[in-house]
């Protein structure tokens, strides 16, 4: 399927001279195993060899290539630690050329006395006396062209030397032929940007060390033709999404707006609208792709209902799928109440659920005689089977995989695509949206529901910790309940951080039994009897680390602790402060440090105290922590981009959305010219997932 054009990129790294199997393998753990990932392996700093002064007039620390006139040789004895030194000089003063464990023949040959020389490396000052370690080049005078001016230097690993890694990715270099033009004319001269093969061969001769820059043309040119290509690839696969028969519901309003008059409040305008969008979605005859993005308390699970029962308007079931057992259980009970209002049947199923209860469950599920069933991966497993599911909505979608995805959508009518609608409660900014979840078309809820009072964030040195134990039992008396979050499970040497364990038994000793601890190395089931009893009352102080961050809902807690809240990024802040903040009382949420601040952290825990707009954190989050830390370390969404930066090359991303979206209006099959260039384009930046939706040509 690769055009035979790029057959040279793909090729093997063994292919260029003098890379043999050893120097191939130290070359994989840096880069990889094709001559393309040597193309994409970027310079992060330069030498500049261009200094040339005379010995009496070098700075200290400073790259040079020197003529000189070589001296007398010290050799080191055998088996001494002493290097051998070559004393050279010029007319105005004298260097050694150190070298340690040297071959005598071979410096005798490369340096021999009475001759003049040119060497280039870094000069020091040692006993006041200038030397050069071990000379990058040694040369005679005439040959100076052979010296680089200015060599890049590369990301490294043990095995190759700078200038064997500079030797080799100037090979690879060589290999990378002209490619046809996949760029818009009008855009390359508007925004003064060289070909791709031009502007590639830039990127690996930095002049200055602002050449390295992303912001310069020739990045920002490479930049673009990658997040062109993801672009592309997501809009194929967003239309083939689009073309796969679906089902036509239409809401006849029946059950919808009898659950809105249910409902003990009024819908904000964000999660009308959202609605809105759903019933046009669910009414189109291909399958609906939807992500629903949701600040904390932002009525995300009402509208999920909504949706879900327009499929039972049209008399098939729905299913909502939960990350955790806890959070599937507190969507049943939220939702339990208005569908025995309106007369829907809702169940749920976990993996607790055994024996005859999980028979009948099951029997009742595929008769038809559940509408809505509400569970964990429970719900998807291979003997659960619905009489008609026709949508789905996955509550915190960044916690599933695509093969998560398929296998509820499997659960539907063969040949007909599912309706399925993702939520996530993590606001994501919008270049990253555009991103990750590019194949799917979005709504947000960017307003809170009314009577919501905004909570009291503060800041303080961990040092007052004694203080706040005092408060915090003022509140306890008045009746509220807390959550105290710790970074860490266990004390850790290499961070001198308060530990749950500890932080818990130091409670322990104020609250008595009224403390429980939760944290990730617990059994599922022993956390959820611990949130239980958190929920119930039982105990007053829930001590955690983030296990806690995501749809936890105990409207009674009013007060949040996060100890070295420095340590957090601001997103992952914005859920824990969600926490509380959920019932008509006030709420507090302290921000502990423990150090002193540095610049970042002092910007993070100040917009914390400015705001509660979780999309206006999101993106300052990216500002400050980049693209990989907004979404979690551990999200598999984030596409791994050779040479664009989300960061840095954040206005491009609309660009090239638009610029994706227009030319596979005029040309879905890229069958012209330009469109046959940019499938050159799509397989150079490994989108073939998008050309395999095409149809051949």
């Amino acid at each position: 399927m690769r055009p035979e054009i790029l057959f040279p990129f793909f090729s093997d790294t063994t292919s260029l001279p003098g890379v043999g199997g050893r120097i191939a393998a130290s070359l994989e753990k840096v880069a990889g195993t094709r001559i393309l990932d040597l193309l994409w392996h970027l310079p992060v700093d330069l030498i500049d060899r261009r200094a040339s002064p005379k010995l009496s007039d070098i700075k200290f620390d400073q790259v040079a290539t020197l003529e000189v006139t070589v001296g007398k040789h010290d050799i080191a004895p055998a088996k001494s630690r002493k290097p051998y030194r070559v004393w050279c000089h010029d007319d105005s003063s004298t260097i050694q050329l150190i070298f340690f464990h040297p071959r005598h023949d071979y410096l005798a040959k490369q340096l021999p006395e009475g001759e003049k020389r040119l060497v280039s490396g870094k000069v020091e000052i040692y006993n006041g006396q200038l030397q050069m370690s071990h000379p990058d080049y040694i040369l005679p005078s005439e040959k100076r062209d052979e010296i680089p001016k200015v060599e890049p230097v590369y990301p490294l690993t043990a095995g190759i030397s700078g200038k064997v890694m500079a030797r080799i990715i100037g090979d690879a270099n060589k290999k990378a032929i002209e490619l046809p033009e996949w760029l818009d004319r009008t855009l390359l001269e508007r925004e003064g940007w060289q070909s791709w093969h031009a502007s590639l061969a830039s990127v690996h001769k930095p002049e200055k060390l602002s050449d390295l820059e992303p912001s310069t043309k020739a990045r920002t040119r490479l930049a673009y033709d990658e997040l062109l290509a993801n672009q592309l690839a997501l809009e194929i696969m967003r239309r083939q999404t689009k073309k796969k028969k679906g089902r036509v519901m239409k809401s006849s309003g029946a059950l919808v707006n009898k659950a809105i008059d249910a409902l003990p409040y009024d819908l904000t305008g964000a999660q009308s609208r959202t609605v809105e969008e759903l019933k046009v979605d669910m009414g189109q005859p291909s399958a609906m792709m939807r992500l629903l993005q949701g600040d904390v308390g932002s009525g995300k699970t009402v509208v999920a209902l909504l949706s879900m029962l327009i499929a039972v308007e049209n008399g098939a079931q729905a299913a909502l799928l939960a990350p955790t057992e806890i959070l599937a259980r507190q969507h049943y009970a939220g939702l339990s109440d208005v569908a025995e209002k309106i007369g829907v049947n809702i169940a749920i199923l976990t993996g607790r659920d055994k024996g005859k209860a999980r028979d009948k469950l099951l029997t009742d599920l595929e008769n038809g005689k559940i509408d809505i069933l509400i569970g964990t991966h429970a719900i998807f497993q291979k003997d659960v089977i619905y009489h008609d599911l026709a949508m789905s909505v996955v509550d915190e979608q960044h916690r599933f995989g695509v093969e998560q995805r398929m296998a509820l959508s499997a659960k539907g009518k063969a040949g007909i695509g599912m309706d399925i609608l993702a939520m996530t409660a993590t606001p994501i900014p919008r270049t990253l949206t555009l991103t990750v979840y590019g194949d799917m078309d979005v709504s947000r809820l960017d307003e809170k529901p009314p009577g919501r009072t905004p909570i009291d964030t503060r800041v303080m040195t961990l040092s007052r910790i004694d203080e706040i134990v005092v408060a915090a039992k003022r509140a306890i008396e008045s009746g509220a309940r807390l959550y105290w979050v710790c970074p860490l499970v266990e004390e850790s040497e290499v961070m001198d951080l308060a530990a749950a364990e500890e932080r818990y038994r130091h409670l322990m000793q104020v609250f008595g039994e009224r403390v429980g601890l939760v944290h990730g190395k617990m059994k599922a089931k022993e956390k959820d009897t611990v949130m239980e009893k958190f929920a119930s009352g039982e105990i007053d102080i829930l001590v955690a680390t983030t296990v806690i961050e995501v749809g936890v809902d105990v409207p009674e807690a009013t007060v949040m602790i996060i100890e070295h809240a420095e340590r957090f990024g601001l997103s992952q802040l914005h859920q824990l402060r969600g926490r509380v903040g959920r019932g008509a009382d006030k709420s507090t949420c302290l921000l502990l440090y423990g150090s002193a601040l540095g610049a970042t952290a002092k910007a993070r825990l100040k917009i914390m105290r400015e705001t509660e707009d979780g999309f206006l954190i999101a993106e300052e989050d990216l500002k400050l922590r980049g693209a990989g830390e907004v979404l979690g370390t551990r999200q598999s969404g984030l596409p791994k981009f050779k040479v664009a930066s989300i960061e840095d090359h954040q206005k491009l991303i609309p660009m090239a959305r638009d610029d994706a979206r227009l030319v596979l209006e005029n040309d879905p099959d890229l069958s012209s010219e330009r469109g046959k260039n940019l499938r050159i384009l799509l397989y150079l930046f490994e989108r073939d997932e998008g050309v395999k939706y095409l149809k051949s040509g």
